[in-house]
């Protein structure tokens, strides 16, 4: 009997000893995950476009979601805190495949406090199940305007400058933190016009479809700090242009293809580029 006794408690001793090893290992990837007071914006690695921003408060916010949705909630995966499962926006620009795929994944696994969607959104299909996860989890979509605003929390907001249909460039956002601005222009010319009210005041970062020409009015007045190939426009005579061209227009050029995914910081003074390669 006593040594029945012994064996539980040594088999209970045993059990405990590994559930405080997991909490010690828990609470050292939560404090590793934590929030720096920052924020982030991750130009992920994705087939299409796909944008991830945390704001300075931690919370998170996606734009579009690329084509791949297992690709996309794996970036996710690894980028966000395990224990986090809400958004506190999704920003749908595009109905397309480029776009939409994977921000439905996303919707299966985090749960939105807001959503924004692009105008005359479809009833039926890959738009349709967008719209019934969103209304499932609580957060019903408005239509994407010019001069929409989110507050993403921590003071970093996102605004939309410019909403044309998806075959003339989809969306111009602006990001802004601080001193910090960063545009992500769908590519349609559309946009240009309400885009071009940044020209005169520093630009971080723009994000730009790589096959847009870049010899337009609105590179020249932008004058960006750093341009952000992205991959989801398509423009009926793409811009045939190398590198040493492209960087008359910015001195410091990122595409997935080349870097990985891209991620701009700002303290809401400075803001710096890393890449993943």
């Amino acid at each position: 009997m006593e040594s029945a006794s012994s064996d539980r408690r040594s088999t209970a001793l045993r059990a405990a000893g590994w559930l405080l090893a997991m909490a010690v290992v828990l609470v050292g990837v939560a404090w590793v995950q934590r929030s720096d007071g920052r924020m982030h914006i991750y130009f992920l690695d994705t087939p299409g476009d796909a944008i991830l921003v945390q704001a300075p408060s931690g919370r998170f916010a996606l734009i579009d979601g690329g084509g791949d949705p297992a690709l996309l909630t794996t970036l996710l995966g690894r980028i966000m805190p395990f224990w986090r499962r809400d958004l506190v926006a999704v920003v749908l620009t595009s109905a397309d495949g480029a776009h939409m795929p994977g921000q439905v994944a996303a919707l299966a696994r985090y749960r939105p406090d807001a959503a924004l969607a692009p105008p005359g959104l479809a009833t039926g299909g890959s738009a349709g199940e967008w719209r019934r996860l969103v209304g499932l989890l609580g957060a019903q979509p408005r239509t994407m305007r010019p001069g929409v605003r989110l507050d993403l929390g921590g003071g970093a907001s996102l605004r939309a400058l410019a909403v044309a249909p998806g075959d003339e460039g989809g969306a111009v956002l602006l990001i802004t933190y601080g001193a910090t601005r960063a545009i992500i222009h769908g590519g349609g010319a559309l946009g240009d016009a309400a885009a071009d009210h940044a020209a005169g005041e520093p630009l971080a970062a723009l994000a730009y479809p790589w096959q847009r020409e870049l010899d337009t009015p609105l590179l020249a007045d932008l004058r960006p700090q750093a341009i952000i190939f992205t991959s989801a426009y398509v423009a009926a005579a793409p811009a045939l242009l190398s590198y040493a061209d492209r960087r008359r227009r910015s001195p410091r050029l990122y595409h997935e293809a080349n870097d990985g995914t891209v991620e701009l910081i700002s303290d809401g003074r400075n803001a710096w580029i890393e890449s993943a390669q």
